[in-house]
Formats: C-alpha cells, sequence, structure tokens
C-alpha cells in the first residue's frame, strides 16, 4: 500500500489569511497564533497577507476572491462568534461554517476553518492560540497533500 506521508512543511507556500474584526481580542489572539506556527513551518512572513472583514459572515466571500486570484496556495478563516441570548449564533456559525466549506470545494484551494464558535468569551479566549495554531498547520497540510495526489 502506497501512503501519502503527512508534510507540514510551508517553505516556499503563499497563505491568504480572512480576519474578522468582531471580537477582537479572539480574533487578534487566532491571529498572532496562525502566524507564528506559519512562520516556524518556514513560510516566509512576506508570502503571508491578510485581509480584515467586519464578522464572520463577509469571510466567505473575501475567501472566495482570494481563492479565484491564483495567487494562494492556501486560506485561512480566523473569527469567533460567541453565543449570545438570540438565535443569531446558529445563524453566523452555520452559515459561515457551510460558506467556508463550499469555498474550497468549489475552488480546490484548501482553507482551514478557525472561525470559533464558544458559548462565552472565556471558552474563546482559552482557544483561541490552539486554534491559530491548529489552522496553520492544517492548511499547510492540505496544500502539500494535494500535491501528493497529482
Amino acid at each position: 500500500m502506497k501512503e501519502i506521508e503527512k508534510n507540514i512543511n510551508g517553505r516556499d507556500l503563499r497563505i491568504g489569511i480572512v480576519q474578522s474584526r468582531f471580537n477582537t481580542e479572539v480574533c487578534e489572539g487566532l491571529l498572532g497564533a496562525c502566524r507564528a506556527q506559519l512562520v516556524k513551518q518556514g513560510v516566509r512572513d512576506d508570502d503571508i497577507m491578510l485581509a480584515t472583514v467586519p464578522g464572520a459572515l463577509e469571510i466567505p466571500l473575501v475567501l472566495q476572491r482570494m481563492a479565484q486570484s491564483g495567487k494562494f496556495d492556501a486560506l485561512i478563516a480566523l473569527g469567533a462568534v460567541i453565543r449570545g441570548d438570540t438565535y443569531h449564533f446558529e445563524v453566523v456559525a452555520n452559515e459561515s461554517a457551510r460558506c467556508v466549506g463550499e469555498v474550497q470545494l468549489h475552488t480546490g484551494i484548501p482553507v482551514a476553518n478557525a472561525i470559533l464558535t464558544t458559548d462565552t468569551d472565556e471558552q474563546a479566549i482559552e482557544r483561541m492560540h490552539v486554534k491559530g495554531g491548529e489552522a496553520a498547520l492544517v492548511a499547510i497540510e492540505m496544500v502539500n497533500l494535494l500535491r501528493g495526489l497529482t
């Protein structure tokens, strides 16, 4: 049996990040961890592009445009949707996740989804560093996996 091995070498990869500005503290924490992990895996800082948007529902449109540009090997979505007292949480959490998934399926560009969905601010703050770093690793691994399939 031939197996494609996990490869998290980010050298020469071009990564696009779309970050929500809503829940700023959490999103900045996600970005810091993500960027640090990308650089640790060999992605040059000059090969990372960041676009910010008002909230999680705006992330997929910018991801789609970035994917269609041909300038990126992988994309990363960063945001935080924290439960409130209304149904709005479910709408934003579900629709942003669905649309992020559609971008990668329609374009063939891997998208790591690090839009946190939590019940409280404390949960989001607790998860932001881990999830940001994981998103970087997922993006790199998926590019290398897809390249190994061709």
